[in-house]
């Protein structure tokens, strides 16, 4: 599968999301990361579905919706409805992970199962040959701008071990010198937040961090 960045909104002020959405699809970026936090699995409070909703007809990227929220299952169906296709889900957050990847899955959508830095590896084995992708966290969820948790890389490369050919996501402290490292272990898709703003344009960041995938 090619490796892609997947830029995240997380550092955008909110006024300025839309146009920098359309902004970053106009530079071909493949995928759009929306982290949606709940004030309650981590301390930050981002956005709900009613903004995914005003994104998600911005045409060419696939939209995917983090839920970095207590239970999941209840709310997985209006982002679906706003028009993500693929949503991700903390393995912290449910203990009814299995379920939640089918229900996903007869929605129409893809599934994503997320770990934290202090979760091992271990945590997803019983739905890495279902789930659609496992989303590796690279720093603690809730704020942009950390510093990136080497010890991760480890468990994305026992995930990658187990299936090789799911997609691994890699989320947190993502830049120019930490994504091949990731994608040396075996990770293919690398969200990107804070260090997009590094450049003096988003079009410059998406060619310069796409062709550090390939």
């Amino acid at each position: 599968m090619k490796a892609e960045i997947a830029p995240s909104v997380l550092s955008f002020n909110h006024a300025e999301i839309r146009p920098r959405v359309q902004e970053l699809a106009e530079a071909g970026a493949q995928v759009i990361h929306l982290d949606v936090m709940d004030g309650q699995f981590v301390p930050p409070i981002t956005f709900g579905d009613g903004l995914v909703k005003g994104l998600t007809d911005i045409p060419g990227p696939l939209y995917e919706a983090h839920l970095m929220i207590v239970r999941p299952e209840d709310q997985v169906e209006r982002f679906v409805q706003a028009g993500c296709r693929r949503v991700i889900f903390h393995a912290e957050a449910t203990v009814h992970a299995h379920r939640l990847v089918g229900h996903l899955h007869s929605l129409g959508v893809q599934a994503g199962v997320a770990i934290n830095p202090a979760t091992p590896a271990q945590a997803v084995s019983e739905v890495v040959g279902i789930a659609d992708m496992i989303l590796v966290m690279t720093v603690n969820p809730g704020w942009g701008g950390q510093k990136f948790i080497e010890s991760c890389l480890a468990k994305v490369e026992t995930i990658r071990s187990w299936n090789p050919s799911i997609r691994i996501e890699v989320d947190g402290g993502i830049d120019r010198s930490t994504l091949p490292r990731a994608k040396g272990v075996g990770a293919d898709l690398f969200v990107v937040g804070s260090h997009l703003l590094d450049y003096p344009s988003l079009g410059q960041a998406v060619r310069e961090l796409s062709a550090l995938c390939d």
